[in-house]
């Protein structure tokens, strides 16, 4: 299975309570809805946050550090297989990976020895990577995108920080063409692409924070605001909201939608700042 959210850039639009001007009843049981948070912040050249995984099923994706050329987080497969994924886009709007020159490709500029690298399509195209790592619901994990233009390519590397971890580990590191546009759009989701029906009944639940952006100014901004937004699957047993500390996103199952509407905005308080690598 080949995960190219570039929906979740395309598509992070407001709605109505309930349900999407651009309903997709296509999608309607077949799985669970995708949920975004989008983070208003600066332009910057790092962005860090975490997640803690309540529930999860075969078949999901918790994006953690989300930006406009790429996406960083924790993915199950199947039996019980779980990875780091971290992914970035060719420029264009184009599905074959293959069809795409070689000028105008992401270049891998570096990786953990443990990393596999490979090509994506489907919904754009990219270089991708993944990490063999068996996650735990309950623990805490910290993501890091960092960034950094070269000329009409900006480089975007990915680090992860595992419970008790005192330093960062480095994922991988891409370059693409972005005509020397540093970070920007922000967003976290939840994502169930094993679409089989089944899948839909399957509840989905994390809690994100402590995040942060560093501006191209050099000066850090806490990530205390932000919207609730959804696919245009119709299905509405959704929800989103801040709990302590974090926001929290939920899709699937019994899910019901007590905390925000679609289209709103949620606060909360931040924590202390995390330095980059």
């Amino acid at each position: 299975m080949t995960l190219t959210p570039r929906a979740y850039i395309t598509c992070l639009v407001l709605m109505a309570p309930g349900i999407s001007a651009w309903a997709d009843e296509r999608l309607a049981g077949i799985a669970c809805r995708s949920v975004h948070l989008q983070y208003p912040a600066p332009a910057g050249d790092a962005f860090a946050n975490e997640v803690v995984v309540d529930q999860s099923s075969e078949g999901t994706y918790f994006c953690v550090c989300g930006f406009n050329q790429g996406y960083f987080g924790l993915q199950e497969l199947t039996g019980g297989k779980k990875v780091l994924i971290f992914s970035v886009w060719d420029p264009g709007k184009q599905d074959d990976p293959n069809a795409v020159a070689e000028n105008q490709r992401v270049k891998l500029v570096a990786k953990d020895e443990h990393v596999r690298i490979g090509r994506f399509g489907n919904e754009g195209t990219g270089g991708q990577s993944f990490l063999d790592f068996d996650w735990k619901p309950g623990e805490t994990y910290r993501f890091l995108v960092t960034s950094r233009v070269e000329g009409e390519r900006t480089a975007f590397a990915a680090y992860f920080g595992p419970p008790g971890a005192k330093t960062w580990r480095h994922l991988a590191t891409f370059s693409t063409l972005t005509g020397g546009k540093p970070l920007g759009g922000y967003y976290s989701f939840i994502e169930d692409f094993r679409r089989n029906r089944a899948s839909a009944t399957r509840e989905r639940r994390a809690r994100f924070g402590n995040g942060w952006v560093r501006g191209t100014d050099g000066h850090w901004a806490a990530l205390t605001r932000a919207r609730f937004t959804a696919d245009g699957n119709p299905a509405l047993n959704i929800d989103a909201g801040a709990r302590d500390d974090r926001f929290f996103l939920a899709t699937g199952g019994e899910v019901t939608n007590v905390g925000t509407r679609l289209g709103q905005e949620i606060d909360h308080l931040p924590r202390g700042v995390l330095a980059p690598p």
